[in-house]
C-alpha cells in the first residue's frame, strides 16, 4: 500500500499526564508520523502549554491544537498564544479555536449568549492580528483597541474551527481555514462537512478517528463496542451522516453492544481506524477519499491502554 497523501498522526487526549508529550512527540517525530494532535478540554491539561513542549522537543513534527474554545481567553491573548507557538517551530502549528462545551463555559463564567456569534468575532479577531493587523473591534463578545501583535506570524497558520452543525460549518466556510471534526469522523461525516461549509477553495479538514488496533479483529470490536453505543445514544453527527445510520441504530436498540460488536466488517471501517491494521489502513484511505488533509488517532483515553497504539500509528505512518 503506497502512503497517504493526507498528513497521519496521533492525538494526545485530554487525560493522558503531561509529561508524556515530549516522548511521544519524539516517537512519531522520529518514526515518521507527520503530525500530533493536541486535546484541551476543561479541565484537564492546557493546550497551548503541551503544543509548546511538542514543538521544542522535535524537528519535523507539525503539532495541531484541537481546540481551545474561544471565549476561554479574550482574543488578545489566543492570538499571542498562536503567534508565539508559530514563532516556536514557524510552519509546523496548526491552530484551532471552537465554541467550547457550553456548559463547562457556563462554570467558568463566560458562557455567551450566542456561542456563534461569539465564534465568528473571535476567529475573525485572531486571524485579522496574525495578519499583523492593528484591530479595533467594539463587539458583543471581543473588545479590542488598537490591538496589533508584537511579532505576528511571517506566515500566518490557517484556523480551524471545531465546530458539528450545519451553521457553524457554515461559519467556518466564511471565515474559518478549516475545520476540526471530532471522532468519530467518518468520511460521509467528512464530505457533509465540507459541503456545508461551501466547499471553499483552501478549506483544510482536520479528523480525529476513533482508533483500536489489535491482532484479533474481534477483539478490537468488543473494546470499541461501548464507546460506539455512547456515541449512537448522543447522535453523533459522525454517525447521522453515515447511509446505513437508521440499520445501525436498529441493530443496537435491538441488540445492544453485542449486536455492535457483530456488525459487519465494513460499517466498523467506516465508523473508525479498528480492527487489524490492515482495518485501519482501510478506515484512512476511505478518510482520504473523502478529502481529509489530516487525520489524528485517537487511541484509548487510559494511558496504559491507549500509549501501546503508538506503535500501531507509526506502522500505519509507513504504509
Amino acid at each position: 500500500m503506497t502512503q497517504t497523501s493526507a498528513a497521519l498522526g496521533m492525538c494526545f487526549p485530554r487525560t493522558f499526564p503531561a509529561a508524556l508529550v515530549t516522548d511521544v512527540a519524539r516517537r512519531l517525530d522520529g518514526g515518521g508520523a507527520d503530525e500530533l494532535w493536541i486535546i484541551e478540554d476543561c479541565f484537564y491539561t492546557a493546550g497551548p502549554s503541551l503544543v509548546a513542549a511538542a514543538l521544542t522537543s522535535t524537528e519535523r513534527l507539525t503539532v495541531g491544537l484541537g481546540i481551545v474554545p474561544a471565549v476561554a481567553r479574550t482574543a488578545a491573548v489566543t492570538a499571542m498564544e498562536f503567534a508565539t507557538l508559530d514563532a516556536l517551530a514557524p510552519g509546523r502549528f496548526l491552530p484551532g479555536i471552537g465554541h467550547g462545551v457550553q456548559e463547562w463555559m457556563g462554570q467558568m463564567g463566560v458562557r455567551p449568549k450566542s456561542p456563534l456569534t461569539a465564534l465568528e468575532e473571535v476567529t475573525t479577531a485572531v486571524t485579522r492580528l496574525l495578519a499583523g493587523e492593528n484591530v479595533s473591534v467594539d463587539g458583543k463578545t471581543v473588545y479590542l483597541q488598537d490591538v496589533k501583535l508584537d511579532a505576528p506570524p511571517v506566515q500566518p497558520p490557517p484556523i480551524l474551527l471545531g465546530v458539528m452543525g450545519p451553521k457553524s460549518m457554515a461559519l467556518a466556510g466564511r471565515v474559518g481555514g478549516g475545520v476540526v471534526l471530532a471522532e468519530p469522523a467518518t468520511p460521509s461525516y467528512v464530505r457533509q462537512s465540507v459541503e456545508y461549509a461551501g466547499s471553499p477553495e483552501g478549506f483544510q479538514v482536520a479528523v480525529f478517528s476513533a482508533f483500536c488496533v489489535r491482532s484479533d479483529r474481534k477483539a478490537a470490536y468488543e473494546w470499541t463496542a461501548p464507546w460506539l453505543e455512547w456515541r449512537i445514544n448522543d447522535n453523533h453527527p459522525g454517525l447521522t451522516a453515515l447511509p446505513f445510520f437508521d440499520d445501525l441504530k436498529k441493530l443496537y436498540d435491538d441488540s445492544g453492544v453485542d449486536g455492535l460488536v457483530g456488525m459487519p466488517v465494513d460499517w466498523w471501517t467506516e465508523i473508525g481506524a479498528v480492527g487489524t491494521v490492515d482495518d485501519a489502513a482501510a478506515h484512512i484511505a476511505k478518510l482520504e477519499a473523502a478529502g481529509a488533509h489530516h487525520i489524528g488517532l485517537f487511541p484509548d483515553p487510559e494511558v496504559e491502554h491507549g500509549l501501546p497504539q503508538l506503535d500501531y500509528v507509526l506502522e500505519l505512518a509507513k504504509r
